[in-house]
């Protein structure tokens, strides 16, 4: 009786079917696919196998049959290559375009020899025609080369498979129905094929057609809802894990569900265990504050800077924390990403030091000064309060810099900042007002109480002495020029210039002393 195959090639057309649909969904959506390429052709190579296969099954002759089974060979020799290469680019295991090509040499052999086979029957020693079976189907001698072509064929189905398993538990949960559709992608070929060698399938016939529309059907469903090699998940997990970045993912009641390493070495309290918690119940014991303080925003993200100590050090963080939204716009989670912005916190504080403060002595500057004592001038004139500016240099400074050097020259200067900073009050305005001239301007201090503050910085200086290692004990004296005004007209500029008429007095009256200046000079 004649066996109705019609069954058999209509489900293997099937598989052939969803084959194609899954190589042109990849093709049209190759954006979309990391690694398209290689999905297209593995997914086009099996169907020209399956295809073909269909074909056999209906021939009526010999000749047919070995035809189409040269056209099988398009496929079942460059089929397991191509399975594995794109296995190697899903687990982020990179080789070279050298090794890649290497890959392709058996198969290429193995095709070229199929072609070839009536010439030499390196591949089959013979094909023939079964006399048991009630349709004709053929049979093989295999030759030596098969032998090679079948070995290296498992060797690489065998290969993809163990590292795919080696993946298993560095595969994150939300993974593994992605790694397990791969599995079965790789393994149940490899179990129809290897039956299919120990003539344990029914009339000799080849399973693995058959399991291909199963693996098909598995890899459309994992693609439309898993998701499956739109994104390579284990080079995904391999970034999340080399980033800078912090990042701690929270579920949408703002559990625990994953962090990095990267947010482990900035929070070393973090532990596997406390996935699962609330973060906010848990936040303070990870980082010493009561709250990390970030809400879910109202639009997708907001920023917020916080800071903690960990091992004695004081980190600062940007900490943004974002919505993470569903394919359907729905809230699913929230993102909180650590920016370590410790060291950008400090260059800031040195430039914004630089702006207010002098490099060498650590008081106001130049500029500081002259715009925060314009604004004491202000202040006085409306509240009807004297100012007072008092402008003083170091005596013989070009003589410390020339006899000692001018690393001692330095010392001077910071010598003098230090013991005037002791002797004024905290809301006396003191700034460096260029080479070795300083400057004070007092708000609401009468003309008297400013001469007296003047002498008695003149005195602190003149009694402490610089010690240093390599000239002894060193003696810095300074003279002053002293100017006030009680006019609400008067500029800080006019004061300045008064003061330095003042202090110029001083200097030619014999250093180390006080000038005050009153329209004309009076020397205290």
């Amino acid at each position: 009786m004649q066996l109705d195959l019609t069954p058999y090639i209509s489900l293997i057309t099937t598989s052939g079917v969803l084959n194609t649909f899954l190589c042109l969904y990849v093709f049209f959506k190759k954006r979309e696919f990391p690694e398209a390429r290689l999905l297209v052709w593995w997914t086009a190579l099996q169907s020209v196998y399956i295809f073909a296969f269909a074909f056999e099954l209906a021939s009526d002759t010999l000749e047919e049959i070995k035809r189409w089974g040269v056209v099988e060979y398009i496929g079942i020799a460059f089929t397991p290559v191509v399975g594995l290469l794109l296995i190697m680019r899903y687990i982020d295991w990179n080789i070279s375009r050298r090794t890649a090509r290497a890959m392709f040499i058996i198969p290429a052999i193995t095709f070229l020899l199929v072609a070839t086979n009536e010439s030499h029957h390196l591949f089959y020693k013979d094909v023939y025609l079964r006399s048991d079976t009630p349709t004709p189907m053929a049979d093989i001698v295999i030759g030596d080369w098969y032998i090679v072509h079948g070995a290296y064929t498992f060797g690489c189905l065998f290969a993809g498979a163990i590292l795919l398993l080696r993946q298993w538990f560095k595969t994150k949960k939300t993974f593994r129905i992605q790694l397990l559709t791969l599995l079965c992608g790789q393994s149940l070929p490899m179990i129809g094929a290897f039956l299919y060698l120990i003539g344990a399938t029914p009339y000799g016939a080849d399973p693995v057609p058959f399991i291909l529309s199963i693996t098909s059907a598995l890899y459309i469903w994992a693609i439309l809802s898993t998701r499956l090699l739109m994104i390579v998940p284990i080079a995904k997990e391999n970034i999340f894990e080399s980033m800078r970045e912090g990042v701690i993912v929270l579920d949408r009641s703002g559990r625990l569900i994953d962090y990095n390493k990267a947010a482990s070495r900035m929070i070393p309290a973090l532990r596997r265990s406390l996935l699962g918690k609330r973060l906010v119940d848990i936040w303070e014991n990870l980082t010493g504050l009561p709250h990390y303080g970030l809400k879910r925003p109202g639009a997708d993200e907001t920023v917020q800077e916080l800071q903690w100590e960990s091992g004695g050090v004081l980190s600062i963080y940007q900490a943004k924390l974002s919505i993470v939204r569903g394919r359907g716009g729905d809230v699913i989670g929230d993102l909180l990403m650590l920016v370590d912005v410790t060291e950008q916190k400090r260059l800031e504080e040195q430039l914004r030091h630089m702006a207010y403060y002098d490099g060498l002595t650590g008081i106001y500057n130049r500029t500081q000064f002259i715009i925060r004592a314009k604004e004491q001038l202000e202040l006085s004139a409306l509240r009807e309060r004297p100012t007072s500016v008092i402008l003083f240099d170091i005596d013989n400074f070009k003589a410390f810099n020339d006899s000692y050097g001018h690393e001692t020259g330095d010392d001077v200067l910071r010598h003098a900042a230090a013991v005037c900073q002791r002797e004024l009050k905290p809301d006396m305005l003191f700034a460096r007002y260029g080479g070795e001239e300083f400057v004070v301007a007092l708000h609401g201090e009468l003309p008297e109480s400013a001469d007296l503050i003047a002498e008695r910085l003149r005195i602190a200086l003149s009694g402490n002495t610089l010690d240093t290692p390599a000239h002894g004990s060193l003696t810095v004296t300074a003279s002053f020029g002293v100017a006030s005004s009680m006019d609400s007209a008067a500029s800080l500029e006019t004061l300045l210039r008064e003061a330095d008429a003042a202090l110029y007095e001083a200097k030619r009256g014999g250093r180390n002393r006080v000038c005050r200046y009153q329209g004309r000079l009076a020397a205290t």
